[in-house]
């Protein structure tokens, strides 16, 4: 081979190897960009079993079972709620630039919040920084910021730990910005809310306080909101009579007094069963959240 020839492959090859690794390593750095978190991921397209829309990581399967605490994504670790939180928050907010959001003790760490930042005037809060690392300290039950400071609400399984839910809900409703909105969940389990007949915790040793059921949707109209439950439409057709109710669940769903009390008017089908199975929202009856907007 003629020596400028072989010299100007290898260059080719050397260029090609540096911007294989270059879009691998922008690929890997999920939080900065590179991917819109409210886009389609494109392995969805692609065919692949398992799409995280956090990082739109996409290969054959979550890491751990099919459950709403479980599903893990191996790239940037959120488990099965964290995916839908975010996936109700893109699909149902008009995004904007300077939108104000806190979010309420959020599983994910640095990158996940970097993201946000990115994306939103971003904080991440939690009660007493132990178990989640937060910029700032709230407390539900009296919130130290100003009326109407922020625009959206994410708070994920906290409502079940502070003690007095109708306080926090009307601390929530002032702090909100007219037309904003709480997205809310917290494991919704049974019909109607109960206290634990015995000392309940969660993972983080925080005290469980009540075990909620379709009746919290009362209470936030009550504190001010226009309520709208999102869910897959599976559930959905479950808790309309139009599918059977699905087998005894061992984590302690008691699906048919769900059934009975569901608040059928205010159901908002979000997700068919082909995207369940893909961003791994199963069993489709452990995914409820709660959007309420201040009136």
């Amino acid at each position: 081979m003629n020596p400028t020839r072989r010299t100007t492959e290898t260059r080719r090859r050397i260029v090609r190897s540096t911007v294989r690794r270059l879009v691998e390593w922008r690929r890997n750095r999920w939080w900065d960009g590179v991917h819109m978190p409210w886009d389609v991921p494109r392995g969805v397209a692609e065919g692949h079993m398992a799409v995280c829309n956090v990082c739109h990581w996409a290969g054959s399967e979550f890491l751990g079972t099919e459950h709403v605490e479980s599903a893990v994504c191996p790239r940037c670790g959120s488990v099965a709620r964290d995916r839908f939180l975010l996936f109700c928050f893109f699909s149902r907010t008009e995004r904007r630039p300077g939108l104000r959001v806190l979010e309420t003790s959020p599983r994910l760490g640095r990158e996940y919040r970097r993201m946000m930042r990115s994306l939103f005037d971003y904080v991440a809060s939690d009660f007493d920084l132990s178990a989640h690392r937060g910029d700032v300290r709230i407390d539900l039950q009296d919130i130290t910021m100003p009326d109407s400071s922020i625009d959206v609400l994410l708070t994920p399984h906290v409502l079940e730990h502070v003690p007095d839910t109708d306080r926090a809900l009307n601390e929530i409703h002032r702090v909100l910005a007219p037309g904003g909105c709480v997205y809310l969940q917290v494991p919704l389990q049974q019909g109607h809310t109960t206290r634990p007949t015995e000392p309940e915790f969660h993972g983080d040793d925080t005290p469980v306080h009540f075990r909620f059921g379709w009746d919290l949707t009362d209470r936030l109209v009550a504190a001010g909101f226009e309520v709208e439950i999102l869910l897959m439409n599976e559930f959905a057709k479950v808790l309309h009579g139009e599918n059977p109710c699905p087998q005894p669940d061992v984590d302690g769903f008691d699906v048919p007094s769900m059934i009975a009390n569901a608040p059928v008017a205010r159901l908002r089908p979000l997700v068919d069963v082909y995207m369940s199975k893909i961003y791994g929202f199963r069993p489709e009856h452990q995914f409820v959240t709660f959007r309420c907007v201040k009136r």
